[in-house]
């Protein structure tokens, strides 16, 4: 059975949502009035945690696990394209960033001005977001949320570049005012780094990427007595969330109900381990015969020494 979580996904983004925009508004407001670099840059990129916030509550709001007539198969993928949208934005804010660098580099007449309210300021900024990290990486992994996942990194991200910022800040009120410009840099490292482990983590359910291997599946199977063989193994989607595994096999079955049976015990075998899953098994007479266990013949050699 899929349970729904798109009621607890969209409290949490709503919450986040509130959060990250009273964020926008300090650093913002900060940049504007100290003329820092990386305190703009900062705020660019907390402004994609708020934009990533509303295509996550769009998204969430679409993707319902359970199917229909147009889309068998649920509607859960919706929460990977909103991922990959969080991705999107934080690849616009790094080329933002480094374009900053640049024009900085070539005009350095705007002085910039630190106060010690700038850094407390900057200092309960770095606790909200701290929160927000917390909060969303902690109901995401309870209900397995892609997006609210997808969103945690985003918003870590910015707690290093927050940080990273407020020690650019330290040395300008120093007296080392080319730290706001270097320390920029590894700012816009910081973001292209957490879109890029987005884009990572989300490209093979899109993809439909093997979720389990088919020897696991395999083992599991060839343990159902009545099993002869197990072949042509494929699975897809997240193990936790929902899975979609195919199988062919060979059963010792006189009739019918027999071979039922056994495909039931099959079934309750897999979703024991991995649930919730949606299993379709092809039956196939006792003298049947295969030598592959998945598809492609890389893994023909590997069925023969489990065998």
């Amino acid at each position: 059975m899929v349970v729904d979580h798109r009621p607890q996904v969209q409290r949490v983004l709503l919450v986040t949502l509130g959060l990250n925009l009273l964020v926008v508004a300090v650093k913002a407001s900060l940049g504007w009035w100290t003329g820092s670099l990386s305190l703009v840059a900062d705020a660019l990129h907390s402004m994609t945690d708020g934009a990533s916030n509303v295509l996550g509550l769009v998204t969430s709001r679409l993707s319902s696990p359970d199917p229909d007539r147009e889309h068998p198969y649920g509607h859960q993928k919706f929460e990977a394209i909103g991922a990959l949208g969080i991705a999107a934005f934080l690849g616009a804010a790094f080329f933002e960033i480094v374009r900053g660098v640049f024009e900085r580099l070539s005009d350095q007449e705007n002085p910039v001005t630190i106060s010690p309210l700038v850094l407390w300021l900057m200092l309960l900024v770095l606790g909200v977001n701290i929160f927000v990290t917390y909060y969303e990486r902690r109901v995401g992994l309870r209900i397995g949320s892609k997006i609210l996942i997808a969103d945690a990194h985003h918003t870590m991200s910015d707690v290093w570049i927050t940080i990273t910022v407020m020690l650019g800040l330290i040395g300008v009120w120093l007296g080392y005012p080319q730290l706001d410009i270097i320390l920029a840099v590894p700012v816009a490292g910081l973001v292209f780094h957490s879109g890029w482990q987005v884009l990572r983590e989300n490209l093979p359910w899109l993809i439909d990427e093997m979720a389990i291997a088919p020897e696991a599946i395999y083992s599991l199977v060839m343990e159902v007595p009545g099993v002869i063989n197990c072949h042509k193994i494929a699975s897809r989607g997240l193990i936790g969330r929902q899975l979609f595994v195919e199988m062919h096999v060979v059963v010792a079955a006189e009739d019918l109900a027999t071979a039922h049976q056994i495909t039931e015990e099959i079934e309750t075998r897999l979703e024991e381990r991995f649930a919730p899953i949606r299993l379709t098994i092809h039956m196939e007479p006792p003298n049947y015969q295969s030598d592959q266990i998945t598809y492609g013949p890389q893994h023909q050699e590997s069925l023969g020494k489990i065998e």
